[in-house]
């Protein structure tokens, strides 16, 4: 059996020509090792908005897929794990809408910082983000934690700035009732 190596000390640029090359096991090559180097964080990612982890898994799978098909058009205008990021971020949206599983709820404004106990662990800061209803927690995820814009989440979405900015508020007024 033959088993391709990774390239794990390659510059972004030289894996993306790698990846475009005309030579197949060089090629493939510098597939595996794009996608070795970003799995770990591209998962969190997926995971973080689908909240299930086969979700996540094939949010990363077809991300991964559209990411290959599309890395001509990959202009370096960002790093390389920004740019898949926003496949992935895209992908876990499109897989929460078709599964209906996004819902954005309409609420009033309660932005107010949450006072977290001096005791909480990340784990349990982490359970009751995940047990958020997913459109508050989507758009929360993307706002407060990867650090989209309200506009940017709204394009992405479909949705009202106004409704990003009231799904935060909502979600975090949520967050401020469990972890009190």
């Amino acid at each position: 059996m033959f088993c391709l190596a990774t390239l794990p000390d390659i510059s972004e640029r030289e894996l993306v020509d790698q990846c475009l090359g005309d030579l197949t096991v060089e090629r493939r090559s510098a597939q595996r090792t794009l996608y070795e180097r970003y799995k770990r964080a591209m998962y969190s990612t997926a995971y973080r908005i689908t909240n299930d982890p086969d979700h996540a898994h094939d949010v990363l799978q077809d991300a991964f897929v559209e990411v290959f098909k599309s890395l001509r058009q990959f202009s370096f205008r960002s790093t390389l794990g920004a740019w898949i990021k926003t496949i992935v971020v895209r992908q876990a949206i499109r897989k929460q809408q078709l599964e209906g599983r996004f819902e954005t709820i309409d609420e009033t404004r309660h932005d107010q910082p949450a006072a977290l106990p001096d005791t909480m662990t990340g784990a349990e800061l982490d359970a009751a983000i995940r047990s958020l209803p997913d459109g508050a927690r989507t758009i929360f995820l993307l706002v407060e934690v990867e650090g989209y814009m309200h506009h940017e989440v709204a394009t992405m979405l479909g949705i009202a700035e106004g409704t990003s900015k009231s799904q935060v508020s909502y979600a975090k007024k949520l967050l401020r009732q469990r972890l009190s």
